[in-house]
């Protein structure tokens, strides 16, 4: 299989999205999801990235980035996906009991299919397609009559005003680079 080619460095936005192992339900309980979302919020603050918009479905995920302020968003989709695989598994060992034989074993062993799909955003009218796209999603698959009655997108923060777990549109993350003036 060849690496799907990413364009990184024009300061575009990022539409992305990653589907759960085998396209399970992974993210199929609130727990979960919002387990996603505490990680989602870490990662944020630490490669320091505007997060646009997003949605946590039960097997996938759609986030609206921009670039993050030093690495790419291959970086941020690596520390995602392994920061949030990690709690899961280490909760499933946990919870495990050890009399119960380990063939019959239920827990995951993988959480992520191995990439992830990017798409380049780089027009107002393409960024709100997405938007739409991504508040839409849980309505269009049944979970939910509205957008503000899933708790895990960033719809109530649009249509509301509300705070999520994850901080949208914070682009003073963003640092300026300036270069020093010419001598």
């Amino acid at each position: 299989m060849h690496r799907p080619k990413r364009f990184y460095g024009a300061g575009h936005l990022h539409f992305i999205t990653c589907s759960c192992y085998r396209r399970h339900p992974l993210l199929g309980t609130p727990e979960c999801r919002d387990l996603f979302l505490t990680v989602l919020e870490q990662v944020r603050k630490r490669y320091q990235f505007a997060v646009v918009g997003y949605v946590v479905m039960p097997e996938h995920i759609h986030l609206l980035i921009s670039e993050p302020q030093e690495k790419t968003p291959s970086t941020v989709m690596q520390a995602l996906k392994l920061g949030f695989a990690r709690s899961v598994l280490a909760q499933a060992r946990r919870r495990r009991d050890p009399a119960q034989a380990s063939l019959f074993d239920q827990s995951p062993q993988h959480i992520w299919q191995k990439r992830f799909y990017d798409f380049n955003v780089w027009t107002e009218h393409k960024r709100i397609e997405k938007l739409r796209y991504m508040h839409r999603n849980p309505v269009q698959r049944g979970l939910v009559a509205s957008p503000e009655l899933w708790g895990w997108s960033s719809f109530r923060g649009y249509f509301l005003g509300e705070d999520g777990p994850v901080k949208i549109n914070d682009w003073e993350v963003l640092k300026m680079k300036i270069r020093p003036p010419a001598v």
